[in-house]
């Protein structure tokens, strides 16, 4: 429940563009045909529990297009204030920890599962770690960081608070796990 609170925290504070109502995030049947899928496929995770699902950003263009580079094995990592997880009192992700990523319209597009998490300073990112996120090879650091800077700015602004060069981020690295490339 914790994680639902703080992706759902996620969600609503990101940068820009429509948002999303409660309502309108309804659980599409996709997911769970996915997951059922997947358990077909997999027949070790048959007694697990299906995972959350969401997706990346608040805005219809972003989240298609960072749920195709997670598709296409491009994005396998993904970044959160530090702050969020306090505030919210959630753990910190976990190694191992699966989630379905859905379309901007909640239809499922992939399978990831966690690989590492670490939490690194703003300023400490590095250009790999910046090219898992981004998706790209083309200019990852400073994409990373005017793109993320820009989401916590707009994020910590509605709470008082301003983004700083040593601010915690987690760093969750992830594979995509279905389907497979």
């Amino acid at each position: 429940m914790k994680h639902l609170i703080l992706i759902a925290f996620l969600i609503l504070a990101s940068c820009k563009g429509e948002t999303k109502t409660e309502q309108e995030v309804a659980l599409d049947p996709s997911v769970q045909e996915m997951w059922e899928r997947f358990i077909t496929s997999h027949p070790e995770f048959k007694g697990e529990e299906q995972p959350e699902s969401w997706f990346f950003h608040n805005n219809e263009a972003d989240a298609n297009r960072l749920a195709k580079l997670v598709l296409e094995g491009k994005k396998q990592a993904g970044s959160g204030l530090y702050t969020w997880y306090e505030e919210a009192n959630a753990d910190l992700p976990s190694v191992g920890t699966q989630h379905i990523i859905t379309n901007f319209y909640g239809k499922a597009q992939a399978i990831i599962e966690v690989t590492k998490v670490d939490t690194i300073p703003f300023n400490q990112i590095s250009e790999a770690y910046a090219a898992l996120d981004m998706g790209t090879t083309d200019e990852p650091l400073k994409k990373w960081k005017k793109a993320h800077w820009d989401f916590f700015s707009m994020a910590m602004k509605e709470s008082g608070e301003e983004p700083t060069e040593d601010m915690l981020i987690v760093c969750e690295w992830f594979e995509t796990v279905y389907p497979k490339n």
